[in-house]
C-alpha cells in the first residue's frame, strides 16, 4: 500500500521536474556557455566547450573531489526531479519531508556510525543501496532501491555533490 502512495506522489513530482526543465529551455535563441572549473585536475585535461557565439554565460558549480566530482547545481535538479523532497528534509532544496532521515544532519552522523565511512561514499551508497545502513529510528525497505539503475552516473554524482554540499560535516 505504501508503494502505491509513493508512486502516486513520485510520478507527478518527476513529471513536473521534467516539464519545468523542458519548457524553460524552449523558445530561447541564445546560447549558453558553461565553464566548468575542475578542482584537482591539471589544465591539460580540463576542457571548455562553446557551441556558438554566446549571449548568456553561466558558471557551473563543481565540488571538490571528496564529493565525487559532481555538479551540485545540477544535483539540485536531480533531487527535485526524483521526488527526494517528498521523503527527506533538506534545507538547500527547501524540502521538508519526514519519511526518511534529515539530510541536513543525518548523513555525517550516520557515516561515522557506519564505520567512519567517507561522507561522499556514504551518501552515494545510501542512494544506490539504501538498505546497506539503516539510520536509527528508520525501517529497512522504505527507500526505493532502484536509483542506482534509474540515475545515470553523472546524475548520481551530481546528486551526491548536492547533498554533500548542504550536509553538516560535523
Amino acid at each position: 500500500m505504501i508503494w502505491v502512495l509513493f508512486a502516486a506522489l513520485l510520478f507527478p513530482a518527476g513529471f513536473a521536474g521534467w516539464a519545468v526543465g523542458h519548457y524553460t529551455s524552449l523558445g530561447s535563441n541564445s546560447t549558453t556557455v558553461v565553464h566548468t572549473v575542475s578542482i584537482g585536475v591539471s589544465s591539460s585535461t580540463a576542457a571548455t566547450t562553446t557551441t556558438a557565439p554566446a549571449t548568456t554565460t553561466s558558471a557551473a558549480t563543481t565540488t571538490s573531489s571528496n564529493a565525487g566530482g559532481g555538479n551540485a547545481a545540477a544535483g539540485k535538479a536531480v533531487f527535485a526531479a526524483n521526488g527526494c523532497a517528498g521523503c527527506h528534509t533538506f534545507g538547500p532544496a527547501n524540502a521538508t519531508g519526514a519519511v526518511g532521515p534529515d539530510l541536513d544532519k543525518a548523513p555525517a552522523a550516520d557515516a561515522k556510525a557506519d564505520g567512519n565511512m567517507d561522507l561522499a561514499a556514504f551518501i552515494k551508497e545510501s542512494i544506490t543501496d539504501p538498505d546497506a545502513y539503516i539510520a536509527k529510528g528508520y525501517t529497512k525497505g522504505v527507500m526505493p532501491t532502484t536509483f542506482g539503475q534509474s540515475l545515470s552516473s553523472t546524475q548520481l554524482n551530481d546528486l551526491v555533490a548536492f547533498i554533500f554540499s548542504g550536509t553538516a560535516k560535523s
